[in-house]
């Protein structure tokens, strides 16, 4: 580990629950920092913006600002211009990610008619709004054309609460009805994982991702050339731990671990 200059962090499930910080966390990620390691906090989180996240991370006693923070959204808004420029977008989301979706023309669906069919169907977070109404909509917009680009695959998060159902499973059914795959943008991408690695200015095998999900967060991560660390936390379940399409390069309780495996005192 003597080669790692920065770390992607997972918010919710590793630093939160709920929003709430995990024992020890506050602790251990000011302690990266004054080790001089980039620290970026990486997440799918589609219900709140940077900058919400930021205050909120504040108030729970971290030291973060907007700018160290990468929103799912804020790369799907820079894919979109990429590979899908000027088009009109159909958002389907739990909250409001308007600020960080820059640049991306989104459509209200009661200006949508059989001859302005929305370019692109936007899925996000899951919530009380995926219900039998907006997701049907979204369907006939793919009927008629439109490009399903999904934000992330996640099919639940932790609360306080226990487990949530997240857009994934919706995403599932979308796909299978429209006969489409969707073009996803935040974690497991590679594009998201290279926009991190970018915006930190460190290569692939100079950083580790600490995540509670073993597949979006941590092979993934590996998949592109990331040291992934798989917490024990948030959502982790035993049996995704076993039944996971490979193996983590380190496994630790909680990220109040973290410091001491990146010192090499933590058994892999």
């Amino acid at each position: 580990m003597e080669s790692v200059r920065a770390v992607l962090i997972d918010i919710d499930g590793v630093l939160t629950v709920s929003w709430e910080p995990l024992p020890g966390a506050v602790e251990a990620l000011r302690e990266l920092r004054e080790a001089g390691l980039g620290v970026a906090l990486v997440t799918n989180t589609t219900s709140r913006t940077r900058a919400s996240i930021a205050g909120t991370l504040r108030e729970a006693g971290f030291a973060v600002d907007a700018a160290d923070i990468l929103t799912a959204p804020v790369v799907t808004a820079a894919y979109l211009a990429e590979h899908h420029p000027g088009a009109r977008c159909a958002l389907l989301n739990s909250g409001d990610i308007r600020e960080d979706l820059e640049g991306v023309a989104l459509v209200d669906p009661a200006d949508v008619d059989s001859d302005s069919v929305p370019d692109v169907v936007i899925v996000g977070g899951a919530g009380p709004e995926f219900g039998y109404a907006a997701l049907n909509r979204a369907f006939g917009y793919l009927q008629r054309g439109a490009r399903l680009v999904a934000v992330h695959r996640n099919l639940y998060w932790r609360t306080d609460a226990g487990l949530q159902l997240d857009s994934g499973a919706f995403l599932a059914g979308l796909e299978k009805a429209a006969r489409t795959e969707a073009e996803v943008t935040g974690k497991p991408s590679a594009a998201f994982f290279g926009a991190a690695l970018a915006r930190l200015g460190v290569d692939a095998g100079e950083a580790v991702m600490v995540g509670d999900d073993i597949e979006s967060d941590v092979l993934a991560a590996q998949r592109a050339g990331i040291t992934g660390v798989l917490v024990k936390t948030g959502k982790y379940l035993p049996e995704t731990h076993r039944e996971a399409s490979g193996r983590p390069d380190h496994v630790i309780e909680s990220f109040a671990d973290l410091p001491a495996l990146l010192r090499g005192s933590a058994e892999k």
